[in-house]
């Protein structure tokens, strides 16, 4: 830690990329990603850890970025909803999000896309309960659900990751 300035220099790597950055103790890692990595995809909605629009991975684990220090980031993997395209094209789960109408207002998306990412990336077979259970953890006001659910389900499909 800076004594002089009360900030501590962190290293982060956000999807793939080296960041060095000076925040204090108190600044949340959506903060950092947004204001001092230029990473505008995180949103933030109620600050309070409730809403999940700010969800982001760490060292591959969904974490809320409006709770989570960016301090406790230093040294460690964060994925944002930047880091889902393949080569700057869509990823599967953005292509589905897409055709089966999984957003609309937009605001809750990233949240949702990262953890349907984890969700892929970590369980061989999937249910309709499984994703309703992973995804309850975020909020949107716009699509009814639905649609976020049958976008994950086609996913889980086409990896033949689905289980009824």
């Amino acid at each position: 830690m800076n004594k002089e300035t009360n900030r501590h220099d962190i290293e982060i790597f956000i999807n793939k990329e080296k960041y060095n950055v000076s925040v204090r103790a108190s600044t949340h890692l959506a903060d950092t990603i947004r204001d001092h990595c230029s990473l505008t995809g995180t949103h933030l909605g109620c600050e309070h850890g409730v809403c999940g629009a700010c969800t982001v991975l760490v060292d591959n684990s969904p974490v809320r970025g409006c709770l989570y220090l960016a301090v406790q980031a230093d040294g460690k993997t964060v994925e944002t909803v930047e880091g889902i395209a393949e080569n700057g094209e869509l990823s599967d789960i953005q292509k589905s999000f897409w055709e089966n109408h999984g957003l609309q207002c937009g605001f809750c998306t990233p949240g949702f896309l990262i953890l349907t990412k984890w969700l892929l990336d970590n369980f061989n077979k999937i249910t309709e309960e499984t994703i309703k259970d992973v995804l309850s953890s975020n909020i949107c006001r716009c699509t009814g659900y639905q649609n976020i659910i049958k976008s994950v389900k086609q996913v889980a499909e086409e990896r033949g990751q689905w289980s009824e």
